[in-house]
């Protein structure tokens, strides 16, 4: 009562002071906790200026003056989290070109308003301007500067025919884009409300928290009204002690830290994931990464490139390995399949270049092969039942090194022409992106259970993929709906299991998993749909750090349940043992900015020395 008697002594200039920080600390929540009860609901700002009303009323004014101060500076930590996670987002809005100058059939250049731009329209995009829409390049050729989408700070080549997106930058080429997507349709516009979204969901925990305030409210006010009249009628004989009482058991109950403890954290993680290219569609999902023991991933374009590409290439004794890949690549570059390109552009590393000579009778055999008559020289690419087809023997060593590279799950391409010796195998494969046995290691570490492989391949390309970035298990030869079967047989095996695809043809696994995460591709639009994550920079290495900020945000969210409750347990005991009003505004305002500062270290702290 010492500050009560101080005040009585001070003078009308104190009593003023303290009426003025009652109304600048208590105006934003009695707005709020009117706005409730016009809904017919009760929340923890109105058990704030009721404690704060009768700390006032018993004389406490200074009490009431700290309850109000301390009740504002959590709410302004709360929205100085959503500030940290929504700054980058609204930044990249500022950013996004308000005019883009677009060229007529007549090769007339305009400068107009981006929203007056339509689709099909051509636009000109200048070295160093942002690009104004979603488009393709139909002119020119340039690199660009996509971090703004993907955090990826390394330029990205844009030839002819690349898909560029609006707010990224514009290297130092003069470039025509065809704009392919609305204005409200361009990825930075989904991604900007993605994120908004995900700002706004509640996690399971939250939903549970908000469900149990208002019978709570009502409770602790029922509560209060209980202790002014059993401490009146039991304990003293003075009204304004039983209210002090009542006064000390409403501040103490009240939820605060609680309320706040998930928001908190979860704006923080979303914030951080974002930083590193990571997307999350929605808070719970963030608690959902947190909780899986299993990664799926798809095989082709998601843990290897996607396209094929040549990893070896034997010859018979005293071949030239270049001149037999030129023979060969010559009679590639007529083919359609899809192994032409990568035997082109071996020989075009090797410094190579295709012969020159007439090329005559060329024929392609579905599934078997390309031939044609080189300079005259007849060459074969393909399999063995090609050569068969036209009565020519295998060398057995040929045939040897074919099926031992077949075996390591390659494919093998046999060369064979009509000049002695001159013959060869060339070993094909998608490759494996550089991070992916990197982002597996780092899971492993983390704790994972298992990780696994899923794939429509041959069962021995599985196994070589497999068995080159060390996951545990591989499912080879797997149509979608089979990928989805295993997911559940997964799930009934009591695991919780997350799909990593690329965002096509893994979409009903991704749907299936308890958390989908696709490769984004720049913000392809299936990836955007589908996926509950998004890796926007298709870096495999920001998933181990996805998984690690999600059981961070789950873990800083149990420590902050633990600590609000245990605080609300000792200020209601201690309610009850004459604990000073004062201190009680501490221990309850004390702990929810606390909690707040515990959600907030999410943005800064240190990653994981094991990823």
């Amino acid at each position: 009562m010492l500050l009560n008697h101080q005040l009585g002594r001070s003078s009308p200039w104190t009593l003023a002071a303290c009426i003025a920080a009652y109304f600048f600390g208590g105006v934003g929540p009695t707005i709020s906790a009117i706005a409730a009860l016009r809904e017919r609901q009760l929340n923890v700002d109105l058990l704030m200026i009721l404690a704060a009303l009768g700390a006032a009323v018993i004389g406490d004014w200074l009490e009431g003056v700290v309850l109000l101060f301390l009740f504002s500076l959590s709410g302004t930590l709360e929205a100085f989290a959503m500030f940290r996670t929504t700054r980058s987002i609204e930044s990249l809005v500022q950013l996004r070109p308000h005019e883009a100058t677009r060229v007529d059939t007549a090769g007339k250049e305009t400068r107009i308003l981006v929203e007056d731009l339509h689709v099909g329209d051509i636009v000109r995009i200048r070295p160093g301007e942002r690009f104004s829409v979603d488009g393709c390049v139909i002119d020119g050729e340039t690199w660009a500067d996509e971090s703004t989408l993907t955090g990826e700070s390394d330029r990205i080549h844009k030839p002819l025919g690349s898909n560029v997106f609006a707010g990224t930058i514009n290297g130092n080429g003069s470039v025509l884009v065809k704009m392919t997507k609305a204005v409200a349709d361009t990825t930075l516009e989904r991604i900007v409300n993605l994120v908004h979204e995900a700002q706004a969901e509640k996690t399971p925990t939250q939903r549970f928290v908000e469900s149990w305030q208002r019978p709570y409210v009502i409770g602790v006010l029922l509560a209060a009204i209980l202790v002014l009249l059993g401490a009146r009628w039991f304990h003293t004989r003075s009204w304004h002690d039983a209210f002090y009482h009542a006064m000390v058991l409403l501040v103490a109950s009240s939820p605060c830290a609680v309320v706040v403890s998930s928001p908190a954290v979860m704006l923080s993680a979303i914030a951080r994931a974002g930083r590193h290219g990571v997307l999350f569609k929605g808070a719970r999902h963030v608690e959902a990464l947190g909780e899986v023991d299993v990664i799926a991933f798809d095989k082709t374009g998601t843990v290897t490139l996607g396209k094929p590409a040549v990893t070896g290439l034997w010859v018979g004794d005293g071949v030239d390995a270049t001149r037999l890949l030129a023979y060969a690549a010559t009679v590639e570059q007529r083919s359609e399949h899809p192994l032409a390109k990568p035997i082109i552009e071996e020989l075009e590393r090797r410094g190579g270049s295709l012969l020159t000579g007439p090329l005559n009778e060329f024929h392609s055999h579905a599934g078997l092969g390309v031939h044609a008559r080189v300079d005259g020289v007849w060459v074969g690419v393909g399999r063995e039942n090609l050569f068969e087809s036209h009565e020519m023997s295998l060398p057995p060593d040929l045939v040897q090194h074919a099926t031992e590279l077949r075996e390591a799950g390659q494919t093998a391409l046999l060369v064979l022409t009509n000049q002695p010796n001159l013959y060869g195998v060339i070993a094909v494969a998608d490759q494996p992106r550089k991070e992916s046995r990197q982002a597996l290691e780092s899971l492993k570490r983390l704790g994972l259970k298992r990780t696994i492989i899923l794939t429509g391949d041959h069962e021995r390309v599985a196994a070589a993929v497999a068995n080159e970035l060390g996951a545990d298990k591989y499912y080879a030869g797997l149509m979608p709906e089979q990928k989805v079967l295993e997911l559940r047989r997964l799930a009934d095996a009591h695991h919780l299991v997350a799909m990593v695809g690329d965002g096509v043809n893994d979409a009903p696994a991704l749907a299936t998993a308890r958390v989908g995460i696709a490769m984004g591709g720049g913000g392809t639009d299936v990836a955007l749909e589908v996926a509950d994550v998004v890796l926007m920079r298709d870096d495999l290495r920001a998933l181990p750090l996805a998984v690690w900020i999600s059981r961070q945000a789950r873990r800083r969210v149990r420590q902050n349940m633990t600590f609000a409750f245990s605080m609300i347990g000792l200020l209601v005991l201690g309610s009850f043992v004459n604990l000073p009003l004062w201190l009680g505004v501490l221990g309850h305002e004390g702990s929810t900015v606390l909690v707040v500062f515990n959600g907030l270290r999410l943005l800064w702290e240190k990653p994981d020395s094991r990823l």
